[in-house]
């Protein structure tokens, strides 16, 4: 996500950041690649003018404060006006009332559907009913789509009958909202390659029948500069109140993100990183600018740490701090939190400079054979005894080629886990009794 935009913008970065005094021409010589960086990430021209505008107004009337770089004092402010760009704040979708009716509005391909089904599983994980109506008539499959996603999801759903009206569809689906006590009604509209007149009428026409407390835009955000034409036509013909960018784990330069919410004011509420039930995450705007920056985004990950902590077991905290009583049990545990806290790119992409790594050794970190290296490692310790777990000095060779046979690896891969397992209990067993520097 946004790898070119990070890499372009951090060369730009690096001519600030050595910057001793600030003058008009050095900061507009510096800003210049930091506007070419937006601009070649397909963000809208007229956006990223002013967002260079207003950096260097910002910059060239203030002092300086004492113990900072002038060029610090830039990054600071890109910083900050990225974020304003981006929404300023965290939004979410407005709350009122029960149901809370949910209109999703979007264009073919966008991922409207799976969307639905994303938010339905995000709703239903925090104990809402939820409803899912297929109000999509046109496109082939498209209830039969839904219906699959919301039995996967464990949700229910409401069908159109043979030759039902699309408003007749939602009154009936609303109905059954209030009759039975839903949390959530989320409708999935029809869609076109275009924004058109018809499709415009059919989805007022299905706003008057529901009256719902959310109009939400799906984007896909590979489209670039396309999806602001998008995004204002449906908010001027429908007011939109939230926008939810897809695909942002593919190539997308992000542009949309960076243009959308600039040119609409509509917040952008979520993105999807993937295409599991579970891979869509609310947007927050400092985060985002942080990890546009190569800042990384440590809150994101410790957000993901405890998150897998709470849906399973966690290793235990005083072995893995002192390594007092450090086990394979114990690395087991911390497998399967790592596991549960999503794709490893994903992960690697939260932690600060990571674009600054060498070629292909991103790869390494977030490509499939890491993912193969932690398969391998659960599939050796569980193949093994729980004594052995607790006590691996038990483990001698006619075990490991038990061990080996059992977990479909060799005696080579049971020996580098039990190797890299004594590295790191020595590791942690060097940390203890160190004070640890305080945070901030």
């Amino acid at each position: 996500m946004f790898e070119a935009l990070t890499s372009s913008l951090d060369a730009a970065l690096r001519r600030l950041r050595g910057l001793a005094v600030l003058t008009e021409r050095n900061v507009d010589e510096a800003l210049r690649g930091v506007r070419m960086a937006l601009l070649e990430a397909d963000v809208q021209y007229e956006v990223a003018r002013d967002f260079i505008e207003r950096v260097k107004r910002r910059c060239l009337g203030e002092e300086v404060p004492p113990g900072v770089m002038p060029g610090q004092l830039i990054v600071r402010r890109i910083h900050e006006e990225l974020v304003e760009l981006l929404g300023k704040a965290r939004r979410d979708v407005i709350w009122g009332g029960r149901p809370m009716n949910l209109m999703l509005l979007g264009l073919h391909g966008a991922g409207k559907t799976t969307t639905a089904a994303k938010l339905a599983s995000r709703w239903r994980g925090e104990r809402r009913k939820v409803l899912l109506v297929a109000c999509d008539l046109r496109r082939p499959a498209a209830v039969d789509q839904l219906r699959i996603l919301a039995g996967q999801v464990g949700v229910d759903m409401v069908a159109p009958e043979a030759g039902e009206a699309v408003e007749a569809l939602a009154a009936r689906a609303h109905k059954k909202a209030v009759r039975e006590l839903y949390d959530v009604a989320i409708y999935d509209t029809a869609g076109r390659f275009e924004v058109d007149d018809e499709l415009v009428a059919e989805l007022r026409r299905l706003r008057d029948a529901v009256r719902p407390h959310n109009i939400v835009l799906v984007l896909d955000a590979a489209i670039g500069q396309a999806s602001v034409r998008v995004a204002r036509r449906f908010h001027e013909a429908l007011g939109v109140t939230g926008l939810i960018l897809t695909k942002l784990d593919g190539d997308a330069r992000g542009g949309a993100a960076l243009s959308v919410h600039a040119v609409t004011g509509c917040p952008i509420l979520m993105v999807g990183v993937g295409e599991k039930a579970d891979a869509l995450e609310p947007f927050h705007p400092d985060r985002m600018a942080s990890r546009i920056l190569g800042m990384g985004d440590v809150a994101g990950l410790v957000e993901r740490a405890r998150q897998a902590a709470a849906e399973g077991e966690a290793a235990d905290p005083v072995a893995v701090a002192t390594g007092k009583r450090l086990t394979l049990e114990d690395l087991l545990a911390q497998i399967r939190q790592l596991k549960r806290m999503g794709p490893l790119q994903n992960l690697v992409e939260l932690l600060p400079g990571v674009h600054r790594l060498p070629p292909g050794a991103m790869s390494a970190l977030s490509g499939g054979q890491a993912a193969k290296d932690l398969k391998r490692m659960e599939a050796i310790i569980l193949s093994m005894t729980p004594a052995e777990r607790r006590n691996p000095d038990l483990i001698d060779g006619r075990r490991r080629r038990r061990i080996a046979a059992g977990s479909g690896t060799t005696v080579g891969d049971v020996n580098e886990l039990l190797r890299r397992y004594k590295t790191m209990r020595q590791m942690m067993k060097s940390l203890r009794g160190r004070r640890m520097p305080p945070f901030g």
